[in-house]
């Protein structure tokens, strides 16, 4: 019995160093998973306690497909729905599987398996379900593709010195095809292109990353995909047929960070009798690139999602009541707030618990672009664990507090003032009224 045993932990080693593990992903859109399963063997039934057992390792591989595929507060929120309609039809989102091994030890059946989970098919039944929407899940695209054709005198786009110009960008057309199908949201679709000026934002030339960035926002994307394409004639020919050489080149900007968080290139060529081969061959590139890019954005975000930031947000004011009940509605408006848990409400103050996806001076500066109809707020320490806003009167008001500059002074503090927590803990406060 020990050489059994000892035999299947060696089989169980070898296939976790030799097989991709939890969340690896395959051809397609299966991942490869090794779970392990046990089931109490019932008598002399042998055979059902190693089908149970088998069953009990390709659920615990769904489980980890469906935690792949959501963030930490949509797992938490939907257990339920995945021991009700996820785990009791397992064997619908298993593409293949294999047993590595199993042996009856100790009154029960043990097994190790490699299985296949259609991460696609996870997704569509918690699509359809309503529970989950693969768009909440990524990422909102803003793309910034630049062309320029073997007979164009300069690359074209949209959103710079557009007038007199015809834009239309085949490496534009494929990415927004590929996007669509992954599902990730576009905030400009079809030809309905804005003009940034309406946004009071300028691009001092095509490439200004600074007011790309700035349209992002204006228009509430989380990145923009920032790009150039190009195809040119090259000399090589064979009879009529031409050949044509393209490459593009995509970067991704991270609003949340401002910064560059990816970048993507490929080159391809193509053969034709005309200018033909020119499309085709930035078809091919933009293809290629596009591919990796949606990998790299939908594993960014994914991770992006899963960093949680805890911090506290320390509230105080005059009109204390009114004014955080304005407050709360401004922040159900920040999509990276992912939770508001209150710690302590008083009449006049009242200390958060803040998850964040970004950190508590990003934080800052959001609820600091934030307006409000007859008050406004300062911001008055950040640290790394605590923000402390305070609410002061629009600056029509006499009463209102002189700062100076042009804004509300922000001051880095190693640690949270909370000299306002004593007095009037848990005064006057209706509960319901502050839930909006």
């Amino acid at each position: 019995m020990i050489s059994k045993i000892r035999f299947l932990l060696i089989a169980f080693i070898i296939a976790v160093f030799c097989f991709p593990l939890t969340g690896v992903m395959a051809a397609g859109q299966d991942s490869v998973y090794i779970t392990t399963g046990r089931h109490k063997i019932s008598g002399q039934d042998t055979v059902g306690a190693k089908k149970a057992a088998v069953q009990d390792a390709l659920e615990k591989a769904v489980q980890s497909a469906f935690a792949s595929v959501v963030s930490q507060e949509n797992l938490g929120k939907n257990l339920d729905f995945l021991y009700d309609q996820l785990l009791v039809h397992t064997m619908d989102f298993v593409s293949t599987y294999r047993i590595i091994n199993g042996m009856a030890h100790n009154g029960a059946y043990l097994v190790g398996v490699e299985s296949k989970i259609s991460l696609e098919l996870v997704e569509k039944r918690l699509h359809d379900s309503g529970v989950f929407n693969q768009a909440w899940n990524n990422p909102k695209v803003l793309l910034l593709i630049g062309e320029q054709g073997p007979e164009d005198t300069q690359p074209r786009c949209w959103w710079w010195q557009p007038k007199g110009q015809f834009y239309t960008s085949i490496a534009e057309k494929n990415l927004k095809a590929l996007f669509n199908k992954a599902r990730i949201p576009l905030v400009v679709t079809g030809n309905n292109y804005p003009d940034p000026a309406a946004y009071h934002v300028i691009f001092s030339a095509m490439d200004d990353q600074a007011a790309a960035m700035a349209l992002g926002q204006a228009l509430g994307a989380d990145m923009v995909v920032f790009g150039m394409a190009s195809a040119q004639k090259s000399a090589n020919r064979m009879g009529n047929e031409k050949t044509f050489e393209a490459g593009v080149s995509f970067t991704v900007l991270d609003m949340a960070s401002q910064k560059e968080v990816i970048h993507s290139t490929a080159t391809a060529t193509a053969k034709s009798i005309d200018i033909r081969g020119a499309d085709q061959a930035l078809a091919q590139a933009a293809d290629t690139a596009g591919q990796t890019l949606k990998e790299k954005i939908q594993g960014f975000w994914a991770q992006t999602m899963k960093e949680k930031r805890s911090f506290d947000l320390y509230v105080e004011g005059d009109n204390f009541l009114i004014r955080f009940i304005a407050l709360k509605r401004q922040l159900k408006d920040i999509r990276e707030i992912e939770d508001i848990s209150p710690r302590e409400l008083g009449s006049s103050h009242a200390i958060m618990e803040v998850t964040y996806k970004g950190t508590p001076a990003e934080f800052a500066n959001a609820v600091m672009l934030r307006t409000f109809e007859d008050f406004g707020i300062e911001v008055s320490m950040v640290s790394d664990d605590a923000v402390k806003i305070r609410f002061v009167a629009s600056p029509g008001n006499n009463a209102a507090p002189q700062t100076s500059g042009n804004g509300p002074n922000i001051i880095i503090a190693p640690q949270p003032d909370t000299s306002f927590q004593g007095s009037d803990r848990g005064q006057g406060i209706v509960q319901e009224t502050l839930q909006e």
